[in-house]
């Protein structure tokens, strides 16, 4: 039997592989190879949580930081080209990857998905394009005096220190932040599209760059073959407006299954939501301290634990089956006084989620694109998340070199273009509802809700076939689905060793 730190630990891997990632390593070779007007060379795509690397071949194209001024200074755009497989047999429209956050590298990302586009690369060479601001293209990096990254601190820094970190981050950026926006990253792709000599292309988002996959789509149709979009964000969205709800909903299907599962009940009792809300009303009015293994050193430490710690690990672990299915086990714990594997689990994410967002660059997205558009939901007070994030949105936006959005940017996305959708059932932050109501103005669309499943299923079950067949056939209403019905849901953990048998 392993030990309970041991199971944590295999839990929080597979929680943690899809938002993992390293940087590409130069592979020491010089063999130039070009595609269109780009010379690549060697490299190694890696990860310090995957034993997978991925060779590809890495170049840089530099296009103006601000559009008016072309002799100004200049944003070395980082792309990855991943060539097909049957390089003999590829097309001659390649897939363009664009990550998530708003804050991730598409580079760095990539190790962690590259097999869920297997059948894809077969007869497709696959573009990575880290978006401005992200990963090696100029990011817009923000660290406290303590090294942290502000991306899972905010809501403990306080609004007005979080609002000065915002202030001071902007002014040490060799950057104007005012364009660093997902337009400004829609003008990157299609100048790293022309630079290939590629007519059209095929785009591939996840998560926020699901809104940057229907941007381009929108503004440039005319280079667009097909679209694929999983975790969707419709355009008339203000990104974050809906986080709070989004999540209690979730929490509801996600705590039901521990209801009807026997064992959980058994184990956790009755209404999971009522812990979850005394626990954090408690932690809010009391200040308390426990001691914890460091995740990463194995060293014990000691800490205070805080509403916004409960806050973070509810949210964030929602996103993936295996997460969700640890939450029973882990909010019951603590509800019990015992918070030890609560706050190993976020200083993990502190650790290694801060540093896969760029802060500022999110920043430019959201404070250009949604922050005026935010607004306080009465409703929302009672939920895990509150309006808090709202809150701390806005006022970090107050300080922040803001760009401007199209006039058109959140009109609805209406196209013919064959485009896949793809929902998680459980998704506590891109619900399936959102899938529907982008949908509904696709003619040539289609929706697919994975079951049991949560935010980002490009590699669940045997989507990695029903990705490449639709790339092939640029007809998502022909794909037969069928094979996901065997789809389930992950128990739920009833000890550290894992569900009941």
């Amino acid at each position: 039997m392993e030990t309970p730190r041991r199971s944590l630990a295999a839990a929080l891997g597979a929680l943690l592989l899809a938002a993992c990632s390293g940087p590409a390593q130069d592979t020491g070779q010089h063999a130039v190879r070009h595609y269109g007007s780009l010379a690549f060379r060697p490299c190694t795509l890696t990860s310090p949580y995957l034993t997978t690397n991925v060779e590809a071949q890495c170049a840089t194209l530099p296009v103006a930081e601000d559009p008016d001024q072309p002799e100004g200074r200049k944003v070395a755009l980082n792309v990855a080209w991943l060539p097909a497989t049957n390089e003999g047999a590829a097309t001659d429209d390649p897939v363009f990857f664009l990550a998530g956050g708003p804050g991730q590298s598409a580079v760095e990302v990539w190790p962690a998905i590259d097999a869920s586009f297997r059948e894809v690369r077969k007869s497709r060479h696959v573009i990575l394009v880290d978006q401005r601001g992200t990963g090696q293209s100029n990011p817009l990096s923000c660290k406290d005096d303590q090294g942290r990254n502000a991306y899972g601190d905010t809501e403990d820094l306080g609004e007005a220190a979080a609002v000065a970190f915002a202030r001071q981050c902007a002014a040490s950026l060799e950057a104007d932040p005012r364009f660093y926006t997902t337009t400004d990253a829609v003008r990157d792709l299609d100048s790293v599209r022309a630079a290939l000599g590629a007519e059209k292309i095929n785009v591939a988002g996840a998560s926020y760059g699901t809104r940057v996959a229907q941007q381009y789509a929108m503004r440039l149709p005319q280079h667009t073959r097909s679209v694929v979009i999983d975790g969707v964000i419709p355009n008339e969205l203000a990104l974050g407006s809906d986080h709070a709800r989004n999540l209690d909903a979730a929490l509801a299907l996600q705590f039901q299954r521990c209801q009807d599962t026997p064992a959980c009940k058994d184990k956790f009792g009755g209404d999971m939501r009522e812990q979850l809300r005394g626990l954090m009303a408690r932690l809010g009015t009391e200040t308390v301290e426990t001691d914890y293994r460091d995740p990463l050193t194995g060293e014990v430490a000691r800490d205070r634990v805080t509403p916004g710690a409960v806050a973070g690990i509810t949210r964030m672990y929602s996103y993936y089956p295996q997460g969700a299915a640890l939450l029973p086990l882990v909010l019951s714990e603590a509800h019990q006084g015992r918070y030890g594997s609560l706050m190993s689990l976020a200083k993990l994410l502190e650790t290694q989620m801060g540093d896969q967002f760029m802060h500022g660059m999110q920043l430019s997205v959201i404070c250009a694109e949604d922050a005026d558009l935010l607004q306080d939901n009465p409703d929302d007070r009672d939920t895990v998340l509150g309006n808090t994030m709202g809150d701390y949105l806005k006022a970090q936006c107050s300080a922040w070199p803001t760009g401007k959005r199209p006039a058109d940017f959140h009109a609805p996305w209406a196209s013919d273009l064959p485009t896949l959708l793809l929902s998680g059932e459980l998704d506590p932050v891109t619900p399936p509802r959102y899938g529907e109501q982008i949908v509904r103005n696709l003619p040539n669309g289609r929706h697919i809700v994975l079951k049991g499943q949560g935010h980002g299923t490009f590699g669940v079950g045997c989507m990695p076939k029903l990705l490449g067949r639709f790339l092939e056939s640029a007809d998502a209403k022909a794909l037969d689905a069928k094979c996901l019905d065997s789809l389930d849901y992950v128990p739920p953990f009833t000890s550290f060793n894992g569900w009941e048998p």
